[in-house]
């Protein structure tokens, strides 16, 4: 009889969502699965080589979970701890290794799997969590909307089955959604589905962006390391085309990046985009050269998704995939124009395979942008987010908000018509909905399978955002397994979905924009509960701070007043401070905190907080 073991969750995917999920669960008490294709935890982060990481622009303070920060903070004492630093860089707090300018944190690959590890190693020793590396889904048995058991079969081709009271998908493809029957989207709905005005008028299932294999390569001057003619170079070359060209559209329109100068009007060199070490940042041994990690539309392949195809398709896309990425290399060494304007190509540039630990020196698993995603409890759209459809300072107010994001939505070419343009959005809010199966009961997403669009999932898909949904994921896992419920229990009870955005704000993880009061400050866990009902929604602050020793006015009290209303259904009166408090905690049954004669925010918020917790969570 087969053995079958069972944990509190089994989470498909390690990735930045996977491992979020499971920090979240583990520090609840909970005992977790975590089974990985590749070798290595982290994902983007880490096996697909993006260790350059798209963030949004308030990233070293505000727009991310605390241990999203214990990550980015465990790869700079990484590099203090194992390596000599330049003097200048020593007395630098905000570490960046590579001094890439996409990125305020640009590393190897192999530090963030072994930061991600040592945040996981207490919990292995300890037997309450299991990693299985190099297993996909294979088979489950579901009944009555319920999974019961997940079959993951390993790369010895051996099989191991697990149970769970609760499944979360965490796979860069979403690949336990077809294994359990659950439905899903893929590629770009129709405009009639989601009324988004820059969706197709048809599905396009096969509009699906583009996916990537990164490399690193050492800049090595006089030396040669040309690589051998990957197989298809002229075509791949002609046809991508291979190129420093970028086209930016408007009145910017193409610009020519140079090699390691700056180009008027460009971000910065081609080499420095996502550096992944600059040399002037040590004095050690083992870098006495720059390296780069190359992720360009030059080696974005646009000839086929491998999702939803047959074992041999899929072989077949992943090595026109390779090739063209090695072709990208081939080209870099052999035929972009030289800086110097003394020829073609950079033999110089030495292809690391260490860097990716491969041996073809390719990333292990293709950079996605793009996956199956859940069809959930709540859809992300773009009227949701966009700054063409809001008015700011924020996207659209969530009541169910339980982590925050902010990128533009940026959509790689799928190798079709697009409809959907890359625009602008507002810092937005990710919503409990979305992370919950309409119809499966006991499943969640915690990745890029979420319940976005293919037009959303272009900012939603970016990495301190997937840590988020991760986090998120976990936390509402934990809180049903507490209290015995269901997740679209948790999510239908105000009281338990109060819980849920309660235990993630005490734990560090933000639900609503105000950058002024990061983790950590005295006011951040009382300012995010009570901006959860939808206090503060109609605060039209550009500057997205809450500017807490303001003293509170009487336009304050009734933006407050109007949120709490429309947020969470709480009539209160706003003719003054105290009137407030006091109407709202006699609404709800709770004796009123004092309040100070001169009322500042911080004061109301605290009050606020005092009342709600007092009524929501005890």
């Amino acid at each position: 009889m087969e053995h079958v073991r069972h944990f509190d969750v089994v989470i498909t995917g390690g990735g930045a969502g996977g491992v979020s999920a499971a920090l979240a669960l583990l520090s609840r008490g909970k005992s977790v699965l975590v089974t990985e294709e590749t070798d290595w935890l982290g994902g983007q982060l880490t096996s697909q080589g993006v260790s350059a990481p798209d963030e949004n622009q308030w990233i070293e303070y505000f727009g991310a979970t605390a241990s999203y920060y214990a990550f980015r903070e465990g790869v700079r004492n990484y590099y203090r701890k194992n390596f000599h630093l330049s003097e200048n860089a020593k007395y630098v707090a905000k570490l960046n290794p590579g001094n890439g300018w996409v990125s305020r944190l640009c590393y190897e690959p192999i530090v963030g799997v072994k930061v991600i590890d040592n945040l996981l190693n207490r919990y292995l020793a300890s037997g309450q969590l299991q990693i299985l590396y190099n297993a996909i889904p294979f088979k489950a048995k579901v009944d009555g909307d319920i999974i019961k058991i997940i079959t993951f079969k390993d790369h010895l081709n051996q099989e191991h089955t697990f149970s769970a009271d609760l499944f979360i998908d965490a796979s860069e493809i979403g690949d336990l959604l077809p294994i359990v029957g659950a439905e899903y989207g893929i590629g770009a709905e129709a405009k009639g589905e989601t009324g988004e005005p820059h969706a197709p008028e048809r599905p396009q299932p096969k509009w699906i962006q583009s996916y990537t294999y990164t490399f690193a390569i050492e800049y090595c001057p006089g030396e040669n390391h040309l690589i051998e003619k990957p197989n298809n170079y002229e075509k791949n070359r002609d046809n991508q085309p291979y190129t420093l060209d970028v086209d930016y559209g408007g009145d910017v329109g193409v610009l020519t990046y140079l090699m390691f100068g700056k180009t008027p009007q460009t971000y910065g060199s081609f080499w420095s985009y996502r550096r992944l070490i600059d040399k002037n940042n040590f004095a050690d041994q083992n870098y006495p050269n720059d390296i780069a990690m190359i992720n360009w539309n030059g080696n974005d392949y646009v000839g086929g998704a491998f999702i939803d195809v047959s074992e041999a398709e899929r072989t077949r896309l992943l090595k026109e995939a390779k090739d063209l990425a090695l072709g990208f290399l081939y080209w870099l060494q052999t035929e972009v124009k030289r800086d110097d304007n003394k020829g073609y190509g950079y033999p110089e540039f030495k292809l690391r395979k260490d860097i990716m630990g491969t041996e073809d020196g390719l990333c292990k698993y293709p950079y996605i942008r793009e996956s199956r995603r859940i069809k959930g409890l709540s859809t992300v759209i773009e009227q949701d987010i966009c700054v063409d459809f809001l008015t700011g300072p924020r996207a659209r107010f969530f009541r169910d908000g339980v982590g925050l994001g902010r990128y533009f939505i940026d959509i790689h070419a799928s190798g079709y018509k697009e409809t959907a343009k890359s625009s602008q959005v507002y810092p937005f809010q990710i919503p409990l909905g979305a992370l919950i199966h309409r119809r499966v009961k006991n499943l969640l997403a915690a990745s890029k399978n979420l319940s976005v669009t293919h037009i959303t999932n272009g900012t939603f898909r970016l990495h301190p955002v997937e840590w988020s949904i991760g986090e998120a994921a976990g936390t509402l896992a934990a809180i049903a397994l507490n209290e015995k419920a269901l997740p679209h229990e948790v999510w239908l009870d105000e009281k338990l979905l109060r819980k849920t955005q309660a235990s993630l704000i005490d734990h560090g993880a933000p639900v609503f924009w105000y950058v002024d009061v990061p983790i950590g400050d005295p006011l951040f866990t009382a300012l995010q509960f009570t901006a959860a009902f939808g206090t503060y929604q109609y605060d039209t602050n550009t500057d997205l701070k809450f500017h807490a020793e303001n003293e509170l006015t009487t336009e304050d009290l009734q933006n407050y007043a109007k949120g709490l209303k429309d947020g969470a259904g709480l009539n209160v009166s706003a003719t003054s401070a105290s009137d407030f408090i006091g109407s709202l905690a006699t609404k709800l049954g709770i004796k009123a905190p004092t309040l100070p004669e001169k009322v500042h925010r911080e004061d109301f918020v605290i009050a606020l907080d005092t009342i709600l917790r007092s009524a929501y969570l005890k």
